[in-house]
């Protein structure tokens, strides 16, 4: 797509009629189109974000319009300057900063630090995101998306899933207290200015085990221990419990349980943004590794203990 298809959307939204953009550059999107609008004007450059085919199907563009302006007010995503759930077209202020990626998270002195504290103040925030986030019911959707797409699964998931059920009840042994979450913390999703994060693309976002979001960004960057150790300090502000890292290890291999699913859909859907099929069996085969190894053991029996 180029960039008259963004100037083109642009001008339906009311207000902008007749703006003419010094120019218009196409940003990342695994499933939607990005541009970064060139405004010469008070508001300055903008995001406007056109949503990808299909992705009506899994998305509730109404719960994403709420949790976006909610995000904006909590202090870590950018002004939303117009939202339509009908259209999926969504304008928001660009902000100056890195886009991060695995690499540069891995790199970035303090990376995980500012990410953490930028989680942290979202989930203090106070505010109430639509949509609860429910994974293993989420799981049961994908699956059904998928058999109403005639998909292909890889072989031995559902194997998986049941033994995912030890999981799931040393999770609910526990309830945590639900917070406001991005629940789909790619390292693109983050927006580092040196001193702080921002994070954008709340498609997937709702009231969640705030852990969820740290184990999610954990195997999104390729964290090592240390990693790991760092952010969840950085979060915690002090001594991190067995419980905790243990919940975040756990969250690590079912973050990439769900979105084998996810990357299903887009392969049925013939995204072109990549091999989604590759994506799918890459997560799955991580996932598989890490409830292998010994230590996944360990955690779990943290877990369970509280």
């Amino acid at each position: 797509m180029s960039g008259s298809e963004a100037v083109e959307a642009l001008r339906k939204i009311p207000g902008y009629e007749h703006v003419s953009p010094q120019g218009v550059e196409r940003l990342g999107g695994m499933t939607n189109r990005v541009y970064r609008i060139v405004l010469d004007g008070a508001d300055g450059d903008m995001v406007l974000r056109i949503p990808g085919e299909g992705t009506e199907e899994y998305i509730d563009r109404d719960v994403e319009a709420h949790n976006t302006r909610a995000a904006y007010r909590a202090g870590v995503s950018p002004e939303v300057f117009f939202c339509n759930p009908a259209s999926g077209i969504m304008l928001t202020r660009h902000v100056a900063g890195t886009t991060m990626t695995p690499d540069l998270f891995r790199s970035t002195p303090g990376g995980p630090t500012r990410a953490a504290l930028a989680f942290k103040q979202l989930h203090q925030s106070g505010e109430t995101f639509e949509f609860r986030f429910e994974l293993f019911a989420m799981i049961e959707d994908y699956l059904k998306v998928l058999a109403r797409l005639g998909a292909e699964l890889p072989e031995g998931y559902h194997d998986v899933v049941s033994e995912a059920a030890s999981v799931r009840e040393a999770i609910e042994a526990h309830p945590a207290r639900l917070a406001p979450c991005h629940c789909d913390p790619l390292c693109e999703n983050f927006l580092d200015t040196g001193s702080r994060m921002w994070i954008v693309d709340w498609e997937y976002s709702g009231m969640n085990d705030p852990l969820w979001d740290l184990g999610d960004l954990s195997v999104e960057a390729g964290f090592d221990a240390a990693q790991d150790e760092e952010m969840m300090t950085a979060y915690m502000g002090t001594t991190v419990s067995e419980a905790a890292f243990g919940r975040m290890v756990i969250y690590k291999a079912m973050c990439d349980l769900l979105w084998t699913l996810w990357g299903l859909i887009q392969h049925a859907n013939n995204n072109p943004a990549e091999d989604f099929w590759a994506y799918s069996i890459t997560r799955f085969e991580r996932c598989k590794q890490l409830m292998a190894e010994p230590a996944f053991a360990a955690h779990l029996a943290a877990v369970r203990r509280g």
